[in-house]
């Protein structure tokens, strides 16, 4: 197998994929590391905003083709159940991570994009050359590496980041349900210490994903207490748990989800998605900012090769762009 790259991307989610299409296309080897085995769900709002559509079918990505569902407005609700109703200008989609990360390494692949399934373990830059190397101790090289690991990840502790030592009190729930509710409208219902979402994805299936103050969750010890005795003050929440049906076994969850500030490079890797910024998923713009941040360091990286930059003048551009 070859050892040796242009470009290497850490994480095959949203902005890894994105980055690996368009850089694939633009005529550069491209090396994917995905420690997951897809299709994958995961802890995700599955709400995408318009305006990455046109960048996304410039690159031959329709998710509308993968059962996408159109969604054009919005519903929020306080605790005690007082809601309004908003027309998106812009709108969006719904879609799952499970169907959308597959199709989109699908697609990678079948460029010719070169993926290992194995997770990073160490990566070091020196005379102008990154090394990285895998939990099965083999060793690749690339002149570039684009950083996509997610929200939090065992190289953000090698890399020493600044947001690794502070207190990181948010925690996040998923699941999928079979029930009745508008297709065209994505919910935002607010609950004491956090806010849940509720929007249609593919198949029928209604994504329901909640963020909440790991103080808020603690007295309750389980997400299903949890649910019945906070989210369900929220009238709107309560009936929709009470008629909707689980088709998970168990719901997913992550914690300690960190809204700091984050370098977008970092030791000369350019930083892609939650890796370079993350969001409060209440804006509904973080799927949307991840696929634009990988437009914007293939965008950087294509430049630099068509104009020969230094790649202090890469970092320095890509960094300007966030």
């Amino acid at each position: 197998m070859k050892k040796s790259f242009n470009i290497a991307i850490i994480g095959a989610g949203l902005a890894g994929l994105t980055a690996a299409i368009h850089l694939r296309k633009s005529g550069f080897n491209v090396l994917l590391f995905e420690k997951e085995h897809y299709p994958k769900h995961k802890v995700c709002g599955e709400y995408l905003s318009n305006e990455i559509l046109p960048f996304w079918n410039y690159l031959g990505v329709d998710p509308f083709q993968w059962g996408a569902v159109a969604i054009d407005h919005l519903a929020l609700s306080a605790v005690n159940g007082n809601s309004l109703d908003i027309k998106l200008p812009l709108g969006g989609f719904g879609i799952s991570r499970y169907q959308l990360d597959h199709h989109l390494l699908e697609y990678a692949l079948s460029l010719g994009c070169t993926l290992i399934p194995q997770t990073v373990e160490d990566i070091y830059f020196a005379e102008n050359t990154f090394s990285i190397s895998t939990k099965h101790q083999q060793e690749f090289k690339a002149h570039l590496v684009i950083g996509a690991f997610g929200k939090r990840s065992n190289l953000d502790f090698k890399l020493d980041r600044n947001f690794t030592n502070s207190k990181n009190n948010w925690l996040a729930v998923k699941a999928h349900y079979a029930g009745e509710i508008r297709s065209d409208q994505v919910s935002l219902h607010n609950f004491k210490g956090g806010y849940c979402g509720i929007s249609r994805v593919e198949d029928h299936k209604i994504n329901v994903c909640y963020l909440t103050r790991t103080e808020a969750f603690k007295p309750f010890k389980n997400i299903e207490t949890f649910q019945q005795q906070v989210l369900c003050e929220n009238p709107n929440l309560n009936d929709f748990f009470a008629h909707a049906q689980p088709l998970f076994d168990q719901p997913i969850s992550i914690s300690q989800i960190a809204f700091k500030p984050k370098p977008s490079v970092e030791d000369h890797m350019l930083m892609c998605g939650d890796s370079a910024r993350l969001i409060h998923p209440l804006c509904g713009n973080g799927m949307a900012m991840a696929v634009i941040s990988a437009k914007l360091a293939s965008e950087c990286i294509s430049g630099s090769a068509r104009q020969d930059w230094s790649r202090t003048e890469l970092e320095q551009r890509y960094d300007k762009l966030w």
